[in-house]
């Protein structure tokens, strides 16, 4: 499967850091589909179910056979809580529930969500299960979505995954899952596909509420991004548009999926990904 290089990241639609209504995750969605973003990534976890029935409502008014969808599996929603279910049983109540929310009849790719310590269950029974879906035509590709590099590569290593989704783990700011994670996707053929590229948010705004990771940007990370901005300032190149760009200049990624939560993000991420940006800015970066 040929994934577009821009995708659609969904958190932000689930009211990730800030409520979002329903009309405004509506117009965010229509105005990512007008700029020619078809792909997009969701999953239970966003939320608590938020993204998917906003998603799927959206979905309802396009052409499903023109945009690719990916969701994950993992955890189970029971009401507000989520309960993490790496089992067989696990995903595919996961998969019924994501159909249900949505009201699609098919995604295109169901990935393990964030299993960090669940190993075991993860590839021993989610991984099967996720495979036999692949071979009865249910789903057309499988793999994995993580905030680390890592356990990525043991995947790679020891299943036969087509993509996995690695968030934060290969930006302007942290480089880390080129070192062994790409060398192995490239060996395997197994696409990647970048999240995370703005590290929460402190490579679009650094601002003094901005996240790096989830949490407050610490004072070392701060530095190193003002050294970043000062570079891209004097290149006239703003911040952003050079985060965004720069997993896409590995061979490694087939696709970065960035997160937007209003029309106006949306029109700007369209316009950082178009932006020229001189290889002496890349080098000094």
């Amino acid at each position: 499967m040929k994934l577009p290089e821009i995708g659609l990241g969904t958190s932000a639609i689930g009211g990730l850091y800030t409520e979002l209504d329903d009309e405004t995750a509506a117009q965010t969605l229509r105005a990512a589909w007008e700029s020619g973003t078809h792909y997009f990534d969701t999953a239970p976890h966003y939320g608590a179910g938020v993204a998917e029935r906003r998603l799927g409502e959206f979905l309802k008014d396009v052409p499903r056979e023109q945009c690719i969808v990916s969701t994950k599996v993992g955890r189970l929603l029971r009401g507000e809580t989520r309960i993490r279910d790496y089992s067989a049983e696990g995903v595919y109540r996961s998969l019924a529930e994501s159909l249900e929310r949505t009201g699609l009849d098919r995604f295109d790719i169901l990935l393990i969500h964030d299993p960090d310590d669940h190993w075991d269950q993860a590839v021993g029974e989610a991984y099967p299960a996720l495979a036999r879906l692949r071979d009865e035509g249910a789903v057309r590709a499988i793999g994995a979505g993580m905030n680390q590099s890592e356990m990525l590569a043991r995947f790679v290593t020891e299943t036969d995954m087509d993509f996995v989704l690695v968030a934060g783990r290969y930006t302007l700011l942290d480089r880390g899952a080129a070192e062994t994670l790409f060398p192995l996707c490239l060996e395997r053929g197994v696409g990647v596909i970048a999240g995370g590229v703005f590290n929460s948010g402190v490579l679009a705004d650094p601002g003094p509420d901005a996240h790096f990771d989830y949490r407050p940007v610490p004072r070392e990370i701060r530095a190193r991004v003002d050294r970043l901005a000062a570079a891209c300032a004097a290149h006239d190149v703003p911040l952003p548009a050079a985060a965004l760009q720069f997993p896409l200049r590995h061979k490694a990624v087939s696709s970065v999926v960035i997160g937007a939560g209003t029309p106006r993000e949306v029109a700007a991420n369209a316009e950082y990904a178009e932006l020229d940006i001189p290889e002496s800015l890349w080098a000094e970066l």
